[in-house]
């Protein structure tokens, strides 16, 4: 996993939740979630949740999934406190373990995992091809990787109004194309590899968020901003409806099986 020194404290955590549901910092909450997981049986199944972030999803695995252990991975020690108090208020904190990790390759033993799920964070994680090479390692043959990501949809550079979206932003991502993520998938070994393309979906997402932003709510999302910068959030999310109305910035479903 990727450096990343507190990119999400403890203001920015109840912002995002408040945005998107708690425990959730990544759109579409439970929703979307479960359409990552369209078609996978998870009763019983050994799952990591690689960027855990809150915990909202890594309880959910446990608690509406059936999954009979989740280990949650996060690199800070902000949303690693809120993800184990989130497990142990929806009461699966026997089954649910959250690892406070350092970048690089994941403590997990080889061929653990029944699930590898990662939901919008690996966009941190710079190296692509080391990294399906390692969520292929912890895999069980059979096991499948499930994710989504926020991806950049062509190679090379982004234009000048993505850079400035990715600038504002100011999280450190590491966005790579669809042509990178098959290859990285295709070369650690992966089968069945399959990406969806969900640009249509936030696209329309991100605009009622920035309507929400801007609406009667607005007083409450400024309250739970560190220093009260609504504009600044309104600021980057102009820029990223711009890029999502080009198609640059394109979130997709990842998932591949090992075998």
């Amino acid at each position: 996993m990727s450096e990343n020194s507190e990119l999400y404290d403890g203001g920015h955590v109840a912002f995002l939740e408040k945005l998107w549901g708690v425990g959730y910092l990544s759109p579409g909450g439970a929703e979307e979630v479960a359409r990552v997981l369209d078609g996978l049986d998870l009763t019983g199944a050994t799952v990591v949740d690689i960027g855990c972030g809150a915990g909202g999803i890594t309880a959910a695995l446990a608690r509406d999934y059936g999954a009979a252990r989740v280990i949650g991975l996060d690199v800070e020690d902000t949303v690693v406190a809120t993800a184990r108090a989130r497990a142990e208020a929806e009461g699966v904190a026997d089954r649910v373990e959250i690892r406070r990790v350092s970048p690089g390759p994941m403590p997990v033993e080889d061929g653990s995992v029944d699930v590898m799920f990662s939901k919008d964070s690996i966009v941190h994680i710079a190296d692509k091809h080391a990294l399906a090479r390692d969520v292929f390692r912890a895999l069980r043959s059979g096991g499948w990787f499930a994710a989504s990501d926020w991806l950049i949809g062509h190679e090379g550079p982004p234009s000048p109004e993505m850079a400035a979206y990715i600038a504002a932003e100011d999280l450190d991502f590491q966005m790579a194309a669809p042509t990178q993520y098959r290859d990285a998938l295709v070369q650690a070994g992966f089968v069945d590899v399959a990406l969806v393309n969900r640009n249509p979906w936030y696209r329309e997402q991100a605009k009622a968020e920035f309507e929400r932003l801007q609406g009667p709510e607005r007083p409450e999302f400024e309250a739970l901003l560190p220093d009260g910068d609504l504009e600044g959030q309104l600021t980057t999310w102009r820029a990223m409806i711009g890029v999502l109305e080009s198609g640059e910035h394109c979130p997709h479903h990842l998932r591949g099986r090992k075998p």
